[in-house]
């Protein structure tokens, strides 16, 4: 029963920042610091970690439908409020159509895949044991000092594009004009957060995107589709590297740690999206910064 509620905890956990630009990763990790599974296989907190993530891919699916699904009935040409456009030169075959604006948009979801692609097939796995090492005699993994400094550097960034941002008029307003080059940027922003754990994958890719001109609203959203391939495919490899052979105990608490996330994540991802046409996200930046320090006083004077 105590596995359940760490499972619980870290679903929770999962759902607020996945979204906030506070890097879930980083928050896990040092959750799990704090409160390790103790009925569970060696590697599965690995894998755990990162395949709750899906119940808050499956909150996007859910809120954003009617962006990202492309197909629509032709009859019904008239554009739902904040779904795809529909247009009369949409490709059609029958009485089905294809938003063909969608359709490039998840063209570009995938140039924007591209980069850690290719560095979670080539790279993951030494990556990952490179972390695993201890400093010293102390315990004290390579992993917990780079996501706290990781907290620290991408908060003072924030703070810095925030102010820099300020007064500049975005270029990019809506995802249609997203180009195929933003998308790569973009991408190789997703790569920095998926290398260094503790940076946040959404907050590195909206960053990203404001500087290269494009609107806070449109970077969110193309990060949070962007998040849909990427997190299947990080979780399915994270799976068939674990294997199958879960106990009762480790397949409750990955169901329960994804349904928990996904629950909280309709929430977050709610107030996200309002409180970004209002305000910037130096306060996450502030966030982050206080965090990384305390993580850091923490484990290298008191661990």
């Amino acid at each position: 029963m105590l596995e359940i509620i760490k499972a619980i905890i870290y679903g929770i956990v999962e759902g607020i920042t996945e979204w906030l630009p506070i890097s879930s990763t980083g928050h896990l990790i040092l959750v799990e610091r704090l409160i390790p599974f103790q009925e569970t296989s060696e590697g599965f907190f690995d894998m755990f970690d990162v395949v709750i993530q899906l119940g808050a891919i499956l909150a996007v699916v859910v809120l954003f439908w009617n962006k990202i699904w492309p197909f629509y009935m032709k009859k019904n040409q008239q554009t739902k409020k904040g779904g795809i456009v529909r247009s009369k030169k949409d490709f059609t075959v029958g009485n089905v159509a294809l938003s063909m604006d969608a359709f490039w948009m998840w063209v570009k979801i995938v140039v924007a895949c591209i980069p850690a692609v290719v560095y979670g097939l080539l790279f993951d796995d030494v990556v990952s044991e490179a972390f695993k090492k201890e400093i010293g005699t102390s315990g004290v993994t390579v992993q917990v000092i780079v996501v706290a400094v990781m907290l620290i550097l991408v908060g003072v960034l924030f703070i810095v594009i925030e102010n820099w941002n300020k007064n500049r008029v975005p270029t990019t307003t809506t995802l249609s004009q997203l180009t195929y080059r933003d998308a790569l940027i973009i991408g190789f922003c997703q790569l920095v957060a998926a290398a260094l754990p503790g940076t946040s994958r959404s907050g590195a890719t909206i960053l990203g995107a404001i500087m290269i001109g494009i609107s806070r609203t449109v970077a969110a959203e193309f990060t949070f589709f962007l998040a849909i391939p990427v997190m299947f495919g990080a979780s399915l490899l994270k799976v068939l590297k674990f294997g199958f052979a879960f106990t009762g105990m480790e397949l409750a608490c990955l169901l329960v740690g994804t349904v928990i996330s996904f629950i909280v994540s309709l929430f977050v991802l709610r107030f996200l999206m309002g409180y970004i046409k209002k305000h910037d996200f130096k306060v996450f930046g502030w966030y982050r910064i206080v965090l990384g320090i305390i993580v850091l006083l923490y484990f290298l004077v008191f661990a």
